[in-house]
């Protein structure tokens, strides 16, 4: 979203992203939210390659997915035809689609925003949703709450971060670096790829961090009622503890 942070391509290749990103601890938070109706229109903004539209349409509900990576919904599209689904996905970015439509519930996982490096990305972003979304529609988001020890522990040394083997064959190392800038606070990660036990390369993974009461600032200031705050996917209370934070707004 802005030349000088990115996500390497690597990180967007389809098959490592699935390699890498099997869980579904989110999968039951966003399902409980649906609206019962399930004629009702949901959109799932930075959709990857699926991993939650899939089993969302799967439970018959209208569903769209939206991604600005087109090799990301090339993967999505292939699953959902062999999974026998008919998904709408759009390749768009997040701050300036156009849908021509109103949504029942919107919803942004994974934390996506992160990648909104500058204030103003994550405020068109939210003006983009709040166009789309139908009057007293919902609007769920989940990103990580800022854990400043894990940030200065994770500059001191490089760390293993995975291991795993990619459908097309590929023996996967990835060990992480990073370090923090305090006027951007974006934590600047770097992934150091190992395919087939060799050295591949060094990929970009920038993140903007958001403290919490900056973002609840930012959702209320942007026209958003907080229903709910979570500190994670069991909607435990947010505390001091929390590693995530987890939206439900109207």
């Amino acid at each position: 979203m802005n030349s000088d942070y990115k996500v390497g391509d690597l990180i967007y290749d389809a098959n490592m992203y699935d390699g890498m990103n099997t869980f579904l601890l989110d999968l039951q938070f966003y399902k409980k939210w649906l609206p019962k109706n399930k004629g009702a229109k949901i959109l799932e903004l930075c959709c990857g390659t699926g991993r939650l539209t899939i089993p969302i349409a799967k439970d018959g509900y209208d569903i769209s997915g939206l991604d600005y990576t087109s090799s990301m919904l090339e993967q999505a599209k292939v699953k959902a035809a062999e999974a026998g689904l008919d998904i709408r996905f759009i390749e768009a970015d997040i701050r300036t689609f156009d849908l021509q439509e109103k949504y029942d519930l919107i919803f942004i996982p994974f934390n996506s925003i992160h990648h909104l490096y500058k204030n103003e990305d994550l405020f068109k972003a939210f003006n983009a949703v709040k166009k789309h979304l139908k009057n007293g529609g919902l609007f769920l988001l989940d990103c990580f709450n800022p854990n400043i020890q894990y940030i200065v522990e994770g500059e001191k040394e490089q760390k293993e971060i995975a291991g795993y083997t990619t459908e097309d064959g590929r023996e996967v190392l990835i060990k992480q670096t990073m370090r923090y800038e305090n006027k951007t606070q974006v934590n600047r990660i770097e992934w150091h790829y190992y395919i087939n036990g060799e050295f591949d390369s060094i990929q970009n993974l920038d993140m903007r961090m958001f403290f919490p009461q900056e973002l609840d600032s930012y959702l209320e200031r942007n026209g958003f009622d907080i229903i709910h705050k979570y500190g994670g996917f069991e909607e435990e209370p947010f505390d001091d503890k929390s590693e995530k934070q987890a939206f439900v707004c109207r």
